[in-house]
């Protein structure tokens, strides 16, 4: 089992490892203790893993709850996120008790807002059992539900008090679920691990290794910027134009495959545009290839352009972008509004 320590204050760890789930009773009472736990999680996830862990959990003495959702970031929502809530007084939880988020992303994104909102906050840890939410999305802090006008734009910083990763989850994830989940380690790669990246441009690699590294760097941005007030944002490589397919697909683009398509796009406007060095989409392509995840923008451009817009990242007039110089080395740069919308066009066209 891998160990990665992210030192936000207070710190946690991220434990990465097989059969971790059936020793949940054993790894939570280091860091919740004496308490009732509710265990939230949907219904796919909850078939597959819900007896278990829950046996695991009372077989230690935890006091268990359940709440189980509908699968799917259709329900990322003010009403499902409400149910939630209204679930948690419901069963008595108080502040002395616990949530753990069982699942991918959207429920790691719900719950963890769900413990930062209910009784101005509760503690929670995250069980990730895709490997998106592995190597990116338990990790970090970032919470929240979606709404009409876009993806996040309700949430809180939030971090967990650890991350129990299962290696083992990952087999019952069907072949594309998979696949795009490894666009956030890819993510990273180009962010700045060129390491991690050739790891990618494998047809196999170590999942415990890829998910060590990804956090790891992940780690080491959130610990200078927690809040993401500068350095930060540069976890966002790929996601302005991502979010913003996502949004124009009605949520039916999964996050992992929009993130990729988002990623091809600003490195080839990157390249057009002189910033990223010759070859930069190139190399790109190889990897995202390997990883079944290149393929053809097909939206309409000023939809596209017209939803980024409500990006959440947007400030008055001005929006950040994540742009490659090379692989493994990207940089944050402010544009008005519109320069960044005629920049990111010649990535879409």
């Amino acid at each position: 089992m891998n160990t990665v320590t992210v030192n936000t204050d207070p710190a946690y760890p991220v434990r990465i490892g097989p059969g971790l789930l059936g020793k949940l009773g054993e790894l939570l009472p280091s860091v919740l203790s004496g308490c009732k736990i509710a265990v939230i999680t949907d219904d796919v996830v909850d078939r597959h893993y819900g007896p278990s862990v829950e046996a695991s959990l009372k077989e230690a003495g935890y006091l268990v709850s359940k709440f189980v959702f509908p699968n799917g970031e259709a329900q990322k929502t003010l009403p499902t996120f409400g149910a939630m809530l209204e679930f948690l007084a419901e069963e008595g939880f108080d502040r002395s008790d616990g949530i753990l988020a069982l699942g991918g992303g959207v429920t790691g994104d719900m719950a963890g807002f769900a413990a930062a909102c209910y009784l101005r906050g509760i503690r929670f840890v995250q069980v990730p059992t895709t490997f998106l939410a592995a190597v990116d999305s338990s990790v970090g802090g970032k919470t929240g539900i979606n709404l009409s006008k876009g993806k996040n734009l309700a949430g809180a910083f939030c971090q967990p008090k650890a991350v129990f990763c299962d290696t083992d989850t990952f087999q019952t994830l069907p072949e594309d679920i998979y696949a795009e989940g490894t666009a956030e380690a890819v993510k990273c790669a180009v962010i700045g691990d060129p390491v991690l990246f050739e790891l990618l441009g494998k047809a196999s690699f170590s999942e415990e290794e890829v998910i060590r590294r990804c956090v790891a760097l992940k780690a080491s941005i959130v610990e200078r910027d927690e809040k993401e007030e500068g350095l930060r944002a540069l976890l966002n490589f790929g996601h302005t134009l991502g979010h913003a397919m996502e949004v124009c697909s009605d949520y039916t683009l999964r996050h992992g495959r929009a993130v990729a398509l988002g990623m091809i796009a600003v490195t080839r406007a990157a390249e057009k545009s002189g910033f990223a060095e010759k070859g930069t989409l190139k190399t790109l392509r190889q990897v995202l290839e390997v990883r079944e995840l290149w393929g053809p923008i097909e939206w309409d451009v000023q939809q596209l352009l017209t939803a980024v817009g409500a990006d959440k990242k947007k400030r008055k007039d001005q929006l950040t972008l994540v742009l490659p110089r090379r692989i493994g080395a990207c940089e944050l740069v402010t544009l008005s509004l519109e320069e960044a919308k005629t920049l990111l066009r010649t990535g879409l066209e």
